[in-house]
């Protein structure tokens, strides 16, 4: 056979690829067993061949995850593809692997081809960051407290500071070192009351600490989080719409907003029903003279009598998704309110979910 003979058969061409990827590269049964594997199938699951063949897939799969990968790979059987689904593995040596799944039904062979990328160094880095943020809220309403404590304890004696020097008769200190030395003790202590009271009124106004504001512009932010999660709209083929129409810009802290976005249209993507592209709106809108965003899904949704006040809780959770922390709903929540604004949610299970996030400064 010529070379070029040899380029054009498939078989040449295709098998390099499938045994020298270090993606898993993967053909299923519709009964649940693995029909044909790549090395790196075994090289990150630690299993023989042997192993992998003899077991459904099943048997390898985190327990906890083993009910939500059983509903989409029946989703695949009604010949719907699936992408961007993550799920964990056991290694035979007791590891947790992140794995993220690309695949496609074959239903006249009644058999998935599928692909997965390890993302294990990448969900790390998400625990990492998501733990952090969660720290660093916590820390900020700690020092908010301490703050408000320390200027509201203090108060007291600089008031009863100012109470001394009104018992004091200017007219019998004869001495005028003295008496400038008194007049300037009162002037400290008037502008060290001035001060205390006016961190207090701050903070019973804002409900927090100082926080930067600016005049920002809706759109340009929302396309900053879009361009960074990219991948992830791509993959998960996800429709998002905006309307900025009512009111382009809002005055509000830039790494807010933008946080704000990034997990709600991240949440949206990840609780997508199972064959359903995620599809997303943003609207800007005036209700009773106060600004807001509309955000809208047709996901995985959530029955608000279920839900309660628990909605925007840290570690909440209302799914079995296993990428649920529980701690995004928490930061947007303390995002919108720490600037005196407010957020509603509403929801109905398997027809998606609405936020209203209503901005008063």
């Amino acid at each position: 056979m010529s070379d070029q003979s040899k380029i054009r058969d498939s078989s040449y061409k295709l098998e390099p690829f499938f045994e020298l990827s270090p993606d898993l590269l993967c053909i299923a049964g519709y009964d649940g067993f693995f029909k044909r594997i790549n090395p790196a199938v075994s090289k990150v699951l630690g299993f023989t061949n042997e192993e992998l063949f003899s077991r459904p897939i099943n048997d390898f799969i985190h327990p906890e995850d083993q009910l939500i990968t059983a509903k989409v790979r029946t989703e695949l059987t009604k010949n719907t593809p699936l992408f961007n689904f993550e799920n964990r593995y056991i290694t035979k040596g007791g590891e947790i692997v992140w794995l993220s799944w690309t695949s496609f039904p074959d239903d006249a062979n009644k058999v998935i081809y599928a692909i997965a990328k390890n993302i294990t160094h990448k969900k790390k880095h998400e625990d990492d960051r998501n733990l952090f943020l969660t720290d660093l809220t916590r820390v900020n309403k700690n020092l908010k407290q301490l703050t408000y404590k320390t200027a509201h304890d203090l108060r007291s004696p600089v008031n009863n500071l100012l109470s001394a020097f009104g018992l004091f008769d200017l007219s019998k200190i004869k001495d005028k070192e003295t008496l400038e030395f008194i007049k300037l003790l009162k002037y400290a202590s008037e502008n060290i009351s001035e001060t205390l009271n006016g961190y207090v009124n701050d903070l019973n106004h804002k409900d927090g600490l100082k926080i930067q504001v600016e005049e920002l512009n809706i759109k340009e932010c929302l396309l900053r989080v879009l361009v960074s999660i990219k991948s992830l709209i791509e993959t998960s083929k996800a429709e998002i719409s905006y309307d900025f129409s009512e009111f382009e810009s809002i005055l509000f802290n830039k790494e807010y907003l933008e946080s704000i976005f990034l997990n709600l249209i991240t949440n949206s993507i990840k609780y997508a029903f199972p064959g359903r592209h995620p599809v997303i709106s943003i609207t800007a809108i005036k209700s009773n003279g106060a600004n807001q965003l509309v955000i809208s899904d047709n996901g995985l949704g959530f029955e608000m009598a279920k839900v309660k006040d628990k909605i925007f809780g840290l570690n909440q959770k209302f799914h079995n998704y296993v990428d649920s922390k529980g701690i995004g709903l928490y930061l947007v929540y303390n995002h919108v309110t720490s600037l005196g604004g407010n957020i509603v949610a509403e929801g109905k299970e398997n027809e998606g979910a609405k936020f209203t996030l209503t901005f008063n400064i």
